[in-house]
């Protein structure tokens, strides 16, 4: 099994694309390969296959990485299945992955939601949802100061509040306080939850 993310940058229209594509290359490139683990096509939309463990991480940590950028934001549709042919770009890859991913893609605008995962097992798919619906409530929120530590964090899992302090050249109780404001302690038990219950599946 492998995850696909299929995804857009939201308010792309009112930005010059130099002002977020350089983000967006740098994260995807720290993810893989391109074009063959991930692409951008029709100017704002992407496209990556990545771990089924690490997908959600790597959703929320997109989000968070444009939404460093103020008035910016992403809708992400992951879909978790198969993979049954691989191209030399992802473009041309097939599978149930592909086709989760961009199904539920398609349904983001419509819903009015920015984050949702389709999969086989029905069960999960609606358990998955119902909590990034719940997240989303405080995560579509975040401000650039708040997608800014949730980056730092999620990219740096064992660094301490003061060493994050140091690189930002601000207090620790000002990190703890950020760390807070961003809801990171919630969006860190979603994530040990999705690992959780992805291993059952």
């Amino acid at each position: 099994m492998i995850a696909v993310l299929t995804g857009d940058i939201v308010n792309s229209e009112h930005y010059e694309a130099s002002e977020w594509m350089v983000v967006l290359k740098k994260h995807l490139s720290k993810i893989g390969d391109a074009p063959q683990d991930w692409d951008i096509f029709r100017g704002d939309e992407f496209q990556l296959k990545v771990s089924v463990a690490d997908a959600l991480k790597i959703a929320i940590l997109t989000k968070a990485k444009i939404k460093t950028i103020k008035g910016l934001d992403v809708r992400m549709g992951i879909g978790l299945g198969e993979e049954t042919f691989v191209g030399t770009k992802i473009s041309e890859s097939n599978g149930s992955a592909y086709h989760f991913s961009g199904r539920i893609f398609e349904t983001l605008k419509e819903q009015k939601i920015k984050l949702a995962l389709a999969a086989a097992d029905e069960k999960l798919e609606k358990i998955l949802n119902l909590i990034l619906k719940l997240a989303l409530d405080f995560m579509d929120d975040w401000s650039v100061v708040s997608a800014e530590i949730v980056t730092i964090s999620l990219e740096n899992p064992n660094l301490q509040q003061q060493e994050i302090a140091d690189q930002l050249g601000i207090k620790q109780s000002a990190v703890s306080q950020r760390q807070k404001r961003a809801r990171l302690d919630l969006v860190l038990e979603v994530l040990t939850f999705y690992k959780d219950i992805i291993k059952q599946a």
